[in-house]
């Protein structure tokens, strides 16, 4: 279907680290799509309820998650992300039907749902790929986070929590036999991407 060793890529990882930018390099290089998932929780959430899916909501009554402690807004996060592994498994099913490249990114994205998907991939006979980038340093990620949000103070608790975050992807990765690429250097990123899903 394409030159490239995939038809679809799950490209997980922690919000700052980089996904949105690789996503894009890698959907020009394949002449594919970007799926951006953050677009499908919102939708998931706007249809449901906290009383209907209670772990899709943990957010709605906290108008500033900063002010929760660190592990608790991490916790929350992780729930929300395991609750929405059956959305994802259905954004693949549904880019397995269409004979365009698709890389599909977000922070919500599992290693166990990733693995789910590269098993239904190969059953249909469609090559699936996931790989999570990993950055471990807060002080990085709130840099990216003035890079691409320069109106807004020094997020270092989001980017702390972010952190944390993507400590616990790459660790799920591992224990599903992922690939976890690490966020830097940027310019050997997509290179060792393509490598690591290849």
């Amino acid at each position: 279907m394409t030159s490239t060793s995939w038809d679809i890529v799950l490209l997980g990882g922690a919000s700052g680290v980089g996904k949105s930018r690789l996503a894009a390099r890698l959907a020009e290089e394949s002449q594919g799509f970007v799926v951006e998932f953050d677009d499908v929780v919102s939708a998931v959430q706007a249809i449901t309820t906290a009383e209907q899916h209670p772990d899709l909501h943990h957010f709605d009554h906290d108008t500033d998650p900063a002010r929760l402690p660190a592990g608790q807004v991490l916790d929350r996060q992780i729930a929300t992300a395991q609750a929405l592994e059956p959305a994802a498994l259905g954004v693949v099913r549904n880019r397995l039907t269409v004979d365009v490249p698709a890389v599909i990114e977000g922070d919500y994205l599992t290693p166990a749902a990733a693995t789910r998907a590269v098993r239904e991939g190969t059953a249909a006979g469609r090559r699936v790929r996931a790989v999570f980038l990993h950055e471990a340093d807060p002080e990085q990620i709130t840099a990216n986070y003035a890079s691409r949000e320069p109106d807004l103070a020094a997020q270092t608790d989001r980017a702390q929590v972010s952190a944390e975050y993507s400590h616990w992807l790459s660790h799920q990765a591992g224990l599903h036999s992922l690939p976890v690429v690490t966020a830097r250097p940027w310019h050997t990123l997509a290179a060792r991407t393509r490598q690591a899903i290849g």
